[in-house]
């Protein structure tokens, strides 16, 4: 009885790497889904916007924000995977990258909603409400 407990501890261990695997591969999936999502989206918007002549720094910006929100939507789930990743086995490597892509997220957060804000002042200045 006792020749069997570490059996199944191994197992359970086993097992638990391999959903851990699996969900790790999952959420890096939705990263580059998303990121190429918000490319699609963020092409469609900036060609909309030229070929209603709709240049210059505003409607750049616009893009500009399109894509970056999406940018930070894929590092939440890469932040998600890394988290995984580094919950089942906790090397140097993982901590590492996890750590890069905590910094990376909340820098691109921090800009974006910065961005955002102004975006929003911008467009409430404006007499019809957009730029």
């Amino acid at each position: 009885m006792f020749s069997s407990e570490p059996s199944l501890l191994f197992v359970f261990d086993q097992g638990l790497a391999t959903l851990a695997m699996a969900l790790r591969s999952v959420l890096e999936a939705f990263s580059l889904a998303t990121v190429l999502l918000g490319l699609l989206i963020t092409l469609r918007q900036a060609w909309q916007g030229w070929r209603v002549r709709r240049r210059g720094s505003t409607a750049f910006q616009a893009v500009r924000l399109t894509f970056g929100s999406w940018l930070a939507m894929a590092l939440e789930f890469q932040l998600g995977a890394d988290i995984v990743a580094t919950s089942t086995s906790p090397t140097g490597a993982h901590l590492v990258q996890l750590g890069v892509v905590a910094v990376i997220r909340t820098l691109l957060n921090v800009f974006l909603a910065r961005d955002l804000e102004a975006e929003a002042s911008h467009r409430s200045l404006s007499p019809e409400g957009r730029p």
